[in-house]
């Protein structure tokens, strides 16, 4: 090697050596920790909360850095004991120039797996809101004043994220989560830390127009909100592994992030559903006294019985796969009730499902096993097709177009569900059934509504109870008169007897089944 390269290398490795002393030499010499009670006096005077912080120290590779061990911001007073946000380590790249003349500028925050917890009392303020309170007189460093202040921070990131919300109880305890996420990572640019502390921030929310409220009200199809004006105190980018709303859950999320104070908005939204897909635009607004919501939806290949699994009330009722949109707002409040303070409009269908605890088909199976019209056999509770359009409003489902298709049986009805309690219904409907034209089918044809047209036999039908406990009755009764004389075609009635109980109009399966069997049962040969 020449001599010239012996003196370029020696002096190369002269600066490294300079560099990694002066990156090991000057955290050391330069003791940041010491301004350790000045920031955490701050931060307190800036939010009116209670801050903590376990260690400060200083790096300058491979940016000038500050790493916080340890940080905590409290509850404010009239929230119970607890923490806003809590994290193990945050680190905030700042301006070495001016962190020389001892200020702080934060040109980026990093927070490594910060645990969020906020919280609503029963006035609508939260607790990462400002508190009025009388100015602190910050603790001076032992070297001297320095200045530490909070405002539009550059980029804010955040990995690992678990955040949740919740409303305070009477008994000032958290309720239960309205909101929850895990796995969290946040991108955000131009953050202003002020319009969210600040104790002005509830005068910086975008204000429903009091028309425009009432009729979001009352609309038959609300609408997913437009944002609102100006520029938001911060945006970005949203992943998630995990975000509950209130009892559904959503994986896998994807999502643009807009951040106002007290409101959030989740644009171009999409996570997995149930096994299925859901994608749309989702905005939530903290500024009243209980949190709202908007949200206009999408949804394919939804696993039905896994998405009732979240329902008590509802489970093992319907399977399926569905496919549907949906557009809902509403207010978070605490009901066992899924439906409370939901109002909204969608359209949905199912495909290849089954309804066990109904089996709308078994009734009218029945009918044609008895009368040999067809359509005899096959799952009771199965079907190929069902769609319905969706009206929620005042804790009830309403219906006006069902169409239900299933072997060897056609269904058009209307009604309304219920999912408090035990969960109600209310349907009414017409079911045409395969059969073949017969005696039978002509009996049954002279029932009041019951007809017998191009190869099916038409019965209106209803259906009421519970989910757990649905009550299945055909309305085309007859008269007792028909049902006599019927009795009498069928050979199950001697002259002048009356029919038994069972056999009523009140139940048209029950009756006919009655005297198929006492037909049957007289005809066997001795």
């Amino acid at each position: 090697m020449s001599k010239g390269k012996k003196i370029a290398l020696g002096f190369l490795i002269f600066i490294v050596v300079v560099v990694l002393a002066l990156v090991i030499a000057i955290p050391i010499l330069i003791d940041i920790n010491r301004y350790r009670p000045q920031v955490i006096a701050q931060i307190e005077e800036a939010t009116g909360k209670p801050a903590e912080i376990g260690n400060l120290k200083l790096t300058i590779f491979p940016s000038v850095s500050i790493r916080v061990d340890d940080f905590a911001l409290g509850n404010p007073p009239g929230f119970p004991k607890g923490y806003v946000v809590k994290t193990e380590r945050i680190y905030a790249v700042v301006d070495g120039g001016a962190l020389w003349d001892r200020h702080v500028i934060i040109k980026s925050l990093e927070l490594d797996k910060p645990v969020i917890r906020l919280l609503s009392d029963e006035r609508g303020k939260w607790n990462f809101e400002n508190t009025s309170q009388p100015k602190k007189e910050a603790q001076p460093a032992s070297s001297g004043p320095s200045s530490f202040t909070l405002g539009v921070l550059p980029k804010v990131t955040l990995r690992g994220g678990d955040v949740a919300a919740a409303n305070l109880l009477a008994s000032d305890r958290p309720g239960p989560d309205f909101f929850a996420g895990k796995g969290i990572d946040i991108d955000l640019e131009n953050v202003d830390v002020n319009a969210f502390i600040s104790e002005k921030a509830s005068l910086l929310v975008p204000r429903h127009d009091e028309q425009s409220y009432v009729a979001s009200i009352f609309a038959p199809a609300p609408l997913y909100a437009a944002a609102p004006s100006g520029n938001p105190a911060a945006q970005g980018t949203l992943g998630a592994d995990s975000l509950n709303f209130g009892s559904l859950k959503a994986t896998k999320v994807k999502t643009k992030l807009r951040l106002f104070p007290k409101k959030v908005y989740f644009d171009d939204l999409s996570f997995n559903f149930y096994d299925g897909h859901a994608s749309g635009n989702l905005s939530c607004d903290f500024g009243g006294q209980s949190p709202r919501y908007t949200t206009d939806a999408r949804l394919s290949g939804v696993d039905v019985a896994k998405l009732l699994e979240a329902f008590p009330d509802a489970r093992g009722k319907m399977t399926g796969k569905m496919d549907g949109n949906m557009k809902l707002n509403g207010v978070v409040v605490h009901s066992p009730d899924p439906l409370a303070g939901m109002r909204g409009t969608g359209q949905v269908s199912i495909k290849d499902g089954r309804m066990p605890s109904l089996q709308l088909n078994k009734n009218l199976m029945m009918v044609a096993k008895l009368g040999n019209l067809g359509m005899a056999s096959g799952d009771p509770s199965a079907f190929q097709s069902m769609s319905t359009d969706l009206n929620i409003a005042d804790g009830k489902i309403t219906s006006n177009k069902i169409a239900l298709v299933a072997t060897g049986l056609d269904v058009d009805g209307a009604g309304v569900l219920a999912l408090a309690g035990g969960g109600s219904m209310a349907y009414d409907g017409v079911a045409k059934l395969a059969a073949a034209q017969n005696p039978v089918t002509n009996i049954l044809g002279g029932f009041s509504g019951a007809t017998y047209e191009n190869g099916k036999l038409t019965f209106p039908f209803g259906i009421g109870g519970t989910l757990s406990n649905p009550q299945f009755k055909l309305k085309s009764l007859g008269s007792k008169q028909q049902l006599n004389g019927i009795q009498g075609i069928l050979g199950g009635a001697q002259a002048g007897q009356t029919p038994q109980q069972q056999q009523s109009p009140a139940n048209l399966v029950q009756g006919l089944s009655g005297l198929f069997k006492k037909k049957q049962t007289q005809t066997q040969p001795k």
